[in-house]
């Protein structure tokens, strides 16, 4: 397992949980597939996503990989005891059931042209879905960031790192050719992909 982050990608700090991460990784069976643009700023979908599972296989990569990304989060899970660690670890708590502007929200915090890496599951939930969610197209296109999709592929143990997507105007277009990329990455419960 053996990669190594590109050199402008926001960077985490940390050799200890990269160490852990890379044997937990490893005792599991789970390989790392593909590269990360050499970007200081993008979005990363993450997908399928139908189980609690896929959050933690999700932290323990981002340590592997030494990646600093921020998340969106259901506001609900931010309590205590956890609302520290997930803060620590790039959490942000959104709240789903209002309109918050948080499409507008995250494309400010691109436009300050800092090094930023936001992870999503663009279904939104675990539940089965038809459409996705198209705030992180949206995102990327008004903040002009490229999507790079993940498949986290339980059939292969596998993280697939796709290439890096520019999302044009056409977001319907957009939701419909990524929902297509995962079309044969296996979720840990494919009934629900």
């Amino acid at each position: 397992m053996s990669y190594v982050l590109p050199s402008n990608v926001p960077k985490r700090e940390g050799q200890y949980l990269y160490r852990f991460s890379t044997k937990l990784l490893k005792w599991l069976g789970w390989r790392i597939e593909g590269q990360l643009p050499n970007r200081q700023q993008f979005i990363i979908a993450v997908a399928p996503h139908t189980s609690n599972w896929d959050f933690f296989l999700g932290v323990l990569v981002m340590f592997r990989l030494q990646l600093k990304v921020k998340f969106l989060g259901k506001h609900s899970i931010f309590v205590w005891p956890v609302k520290g660690l997930l803060t620590r670890i790039g959490g942000i708590p959104v709240e789903r059931s209002h309109r918050h502007g948080v499409v507008g929200q995250m494309v400010e915090y691109f436009d300050r042209k800092e090094p930023l890496v936001l992870a999503l599951a663009p279904e939104g939930t675990r539940s089965k879905v038809e459409q996705w969610k198209t705030g992180f197209l949206q995102i990327a296109y008004q903040a002009n960031v490229p999507v790079v999709p993940i498949g986290f592929d339980f059939k292969k143990k596998a993280i697939v790192i796709m290439k890096p997507v520019v999302v044009d105007a056409d977001i319907e277009q957009a939701r419909i050719d990524f929902q297509q990329l995962f079309s044969q990455v296996c979720a840990k419960n494919p009934h629900l992909a």
